[in-house]
């Protein structure tokens, strides 16, 4: 008797990270990848100066100028894969096609710098793309409830805004979590609306 052939197909989903400058997105995307995150880090310069403000964090020295990537395997079919957006407005051109083909969203949120997050908001909600927002909590930041930064970024009560440390991977992985059960629920519900 001949043994059964499984015939095993690798699929992959993107997820996209993203939110202001020197939010956390490429020690996210680092903190949870199973390879060595690619990474298109560049030195801040004096050119810079005015234009890249790394705000209260003066230690930041490099910025993301195209994309971060990163890969977790979630079963032997299923690759997630992760990639971050710059977070300056004059590389925001690049964000269509780092969007394109998204299962869904991260939106990275500073508490120090909460005026970033609204393009990046708009951006997504324009889009109809899924995402979750993530207070990712600094060390020296100042802290405030979860109510009061929903109702400082007029957040939909739909969407999941939770606490994380882009630092700790068990911390990303749960804000991942949250992100794909949010599009998994609105997948079925899309799907029995159009049944219905």
């Amino acid at each position: 008797m001949a043994a059964a052939v499984t015939d095993l197909r690798t699929s992959s989903v993107k997820i996209v990270v993203s939110g202001g400058f020197g939010v956390g997105k490429t020690t996210f995307i680092g903190s949870i990848s199973e390879i060595e995150p690619l990474s298109t880090e560049a030195a801040m310069t004096e050119v810079s100066v005015g234009i890249d403000d790394p705000g209260v964090r003066s230690d930041k020295t490099t910025t993301t100028v195209a994309l971060d990537f990163g890969r977790i395997t979630l079963d032997p079919t299923l690759l997630l894969y992760l990639f971050g957006t710059p977070g300056q407005a004059r590389f925001d051109f690049l964000w269509d096609d780092l969007l394109d083909g998204a299962l869904g969203g991260v939106i990275l949120l500073d508490t120090g710098r909460v005026e970033d997050c609204y393009p990046v908001l708009d951006y997504f909600e324009q889009r109809d793309t899924p995402f979750v927002v993530a207070v990712n909590r600094f060390d020296a930041a100042d802290h405030f409830d979860l109510d009061e930064v929903r109702e400082a970024l007029d957040l939909d009560p739909g969407i999941f805004l939770l606490e994380c440390d882009a630092r700790q991977r068990d911390s990303v992985k749960e804000v991942l979590v949250v992100l794909l059960e949010q599009v998994v629920r609105r997948r079925y519900a899309d799907s029995r609306r159009r049944a219905g």
